[in-house]
């Protein structure tokens, strides 16, 4: 090439604008604490929906997010050494489940932004209020004692010969105001709630409360949605089919695995509205300027194989209540 031609090629290619560097996706880093086992937290329902919505959103783990998951396993009493853990690692968001997991990472933190969901987030202390959360958290609160109304009426409703029930839950939960509101609610629908106080979530007091009411004679029992009994659905569903007791559980969990009905907040939609959450504050939102989404849509679940399998004739009236009707 002749020394004229050369530079007249260096000119034009000065002359030709470059392409513009493609900047790398910001990447992103959130932590996610259940009281489920890990193996849940990626199950079709809330944190199916999660994971879902968030990659709709542009937020893909594998790509620009990072996802660390971690498992109360069911034990509140190491809760708050989890939470230290979690936070010292210090991810942009972190996502929990449960309240007793929720107050324990507040205890710890007080700025990394907390995305919750629960119950009665108000009454726990966890926010001011459901449209200024305040502080570092936001998320979604399924209700609670209106909701358990709802359960207990159905229940009745399934079983009108029931007038003692058993509840089977956490012994805390069972001795607070709660547990006291829920038994004047109980009697107002002709129930008389006998407690199955857990003082863990072990087995082995699984077994030992099942075997002290079973003299009690409940005609039908309650089981509780806190995430911690999650763990032990199987073991649950099957003490409870060994007592041959109609149930009415918190968890739509326990009904795919062989109970006999839940009755609970719609699972797919606070996934999308915990993502959303999360989803604003990796973009700079304030997470206690985020309203707390109020759960208004609830799905009932039935087992008719569970049913014929109690001997039980579900009125046609519930039947046709229900959202689904595993046969």
């Amino acid at each position: 090439m002749r020394r004229r031609d050369f530079t007249v090629g260096l000119l034009l290619a000065a002359a030709v604008p470059s392409a513009p560097a493609q900047e790398p996706a910001k990447q992103h880093r959130i932590a996610l604490i259940a009281s489920r086992p890990v193996a849940l937290i990626n199950g079709r329902h809330v944190f199916g929906a999660f994971f879902a919505e968030l990659s709709r959103l542009g937020d893909v783990e594998g790509q620009n997010l990072t996802v660390e998951r971690y498992s109360g396993g069911g034990r509140p009493a190491g809760y708050a050494d989890l939470a230290r853990q979690v936070v010292s690692r210090k991810p942009e968001v972190i996502v929990v489940g449960t309240n007793p997991i929720a107050q324990a990472v507040r205890s710890i933190t007080g700025t990394i932004p907390i995305v919750w969901i629960g119950v009665e987030g108000i009454r726990d202390g966890l926010a001011a209020s459901l449209a200024h959360p305040g502080g570092n958290l936001t998320g979604v609160d399924f209700g609670d004692y209106e909701v358990w109304g709802k359960r207990l009426q159905i229940l009745k409703e399934a079983v009108p010969s029931a007038s003692k029930v058993a509840f089977l839950l956490l012994r805390g939960t069972w001795e607070s105001i709660w547990g006291q509101q829920l038994r004047e609610m109980g009697g107002r629908l002709g129930i008389s709630l006998v407690g199955m106080p857990l003082d863990e979530s072990t087995p082995s007091e699984y077994r030992r409360v099942f075997a002290e009411i079973a003299p009690e004679g409940p005609d039908a029992i309650i089981v509780h949605d806190r995430g911690d009994l999650l763990n032990y659905r199987q073991l649950i569903v099957e003490l409870v089919d060994k007592n041959r007791l109609p149930a009415m559980y918190g968890a739509v969990e326990f009904v795919e695995a062989g109970g006999l009905m839940a009755y609970q907040a719609d699972q797919g939609e606070a996934g999308r509205r915990m993502a959303d959450d999360v989803h604003q504050i990796l973009n700079g939102a304030n997470p206690g300027d985020i309203p707390i989404y109020q759960a208004a849509k609830f799905a009932f679940v039935i087992n008719l194989k569970t049913a014929k399998a109690l001997g039980l004739t579900i009125p046609p009236s519930i039947l046709a209540r229900a959202d689904e009707v595993i046969e």
